[in-house]
């Protein structure tokens, strides 16, 4: 059974958003390393249609490196209530937002590698309550951002169980956070 889980940066007060703008500093090579490494043993990405249509402008051309390569090489599984361009970033396969359960529930019973969510989200909240989604792992820089897009909506709740915290020299600290279930 192939496992889900979720993957984001985050600032140290919980903002997730323009992470290119902040977290660069603390991801240098040991942490771009682990993330490799994380990588790798996916061999899927789950996708909402917005993050999916930003990420195709631009990984395309991001390729020359074993992360890229990777990532470009590996099926992005795209929920989409409405039509989305697949061409440019490929190979891509778009789940209709209203099997996005179904599917999802279907693609961790097959064999393959760990499935990867990028970011968290109206997508990611709806797998969590769904009790789809196998981990959060979240790398937090040492930033203080003041603002933004919240690590978790206002409606988000749960309790979790702590997995794995690596720390690294940059200052930013992964930590793996497994949901537990609602009694």
């Amino acid at each position: 059974m192939r496992a889900l889980f979720s993957f984001t940066h985050a600032t140290l007060d919980g903002y997730i958003d323009n992470p290119h703008e902040w977290s660069m500093p603390y991801t240098d090579e040991e942490v771009q390393d682990h993330l490799l490494e994380m990588h790798l043993a996916a061999d899927g990405l789950v996708l909402g249609r917005s993050t999916y249509e930003g990420m195709a402008r631009s990984w395309p051309d991001m390729g020359g490196n074993p992360f890229g390569d990777h990532v470009n090489s590996i099926t992005k599984y795209v929920v989409a209530s409405k039509p989305v361009d697949t061409t440019r970033w490929l190979p891509t396969i778009v789940i209709p937002g209203s099997e996005v359960l179904a599917e999802v529930a279907r693609l961790k019973r097959t064999d393959g590698g760990d499935l990867i969510i990028w970011g968290t989200g109206m997508l990611t909240d709806a797998l969590a309550a769904a009790g789809l989604l196998d981990e959060y792992r979240i790398c937090t820089a040492p930033v203080i951002k003041g603002g933004g897009e919240a690590l978790f909506r206002p409606a988000s709740s749960g309790t979790f169980e702590l997995r794995d915290t690596r720390v690294f020299a940059s200052g930013s600290v992964l930590h793996a956070y497994r949901p537990i279930p609602p009694p």
